[in-house]
């Protein structure tokens, strides 16, 4: 491991393990354990041992000095829920919560990105956007200016937001789609992809088509 990389463990070892292996040694950070609750899956790097499950992970810990270590929960797609228990768990194991740009990602100066965020290639982050814990805004997707998006917020591929749209935690916003300046989406929607969203999204619903409608209420 080279002298200037921070050791880090990642939570998942499928997709977005992949995506996240392909950036860390440029973003100055070195795998030393994979972790994942399937023990069928396999490593995505060789070199590099994966932990099945509590136990696994109990046993890691167990054997390691945890200093100085940083984690990454590469947990996609609309498990926001999940993707923020694990990042609370290894916080509070001492693991150390981080930000993951990808190198050809952009970030406005004064955007804010709070810890678990994961930026990947090609977004763009506006000026004054603000994301919450544990956000991924994935690969080719736009937040632009004043966005603010709540803790565990997942935007898809292609996906793009218009500026001052805001959401609450646990909100997916699917490939491809595109909402319109100033909406508001409710904690817990998903927005299908391809979708269109030119009024606010009640908390726990789905949403699709264009322009979107809904798909699936809110329970009462």
């Amino acid at each position: 491991m080279s002298r200037a990389a921070t050791p880090m463990v990642v939570w998942g070892a499928a997709g977005q393990a992949l995506v996240l292996c392909e950036f860390l040694a440029d973003a100055g950070f070195e795998p030393i354990a994979f972790f994942d609750n399937d023990i069928a899956t396999r490593s995505p790097l060789p070199d590099v041992p994966i932990h099945h499950g509590p136990d696994g992970f109990r046993g890691w810990l167990h054997e390691q000095n945890r200093d100085g270590v940083a984690f990454a929960v590469a947990i996609g797609g609309d498990r926001a829920t999940e993707r923020l228990k694990l990042h609370a768990m290894l916080e509070a194991a001492g693991l150390r919560a981080t930000v993951l740009v990808h190198p050809a990602a952009y970030v406005a100066r004064d955007a804010s990105l709070a810890a678990g965020t994961q930026i990947l290639a090609g977004a763009v982050i506006g000026a004054r956007a603000n994301l919450g814990v544990a956000c991924i805004v994935n690969t080719a997707a736009s937040v632009d200016h004043e966005c603010m998006l709540g803790d565990g917020t997942h935007i898809g591929p292609g996906a793009v937001l218009a500026g001052c749209v805001r959401t609450g935690a646990d909100v997916f916003v699917g490939a491809g789609a595109v909402v319109v300046p100033r909406v508001e989406i409710g904690a817990g929607a998903v927005i299908g992809a391809g979708a269109v969203v030119l009024s606010d999204v009640p908390p726990n619903s789905i949403v699709s088509g264009v322009p979107a409608r809904l798909h699936r209420e809110p329970a009462s």
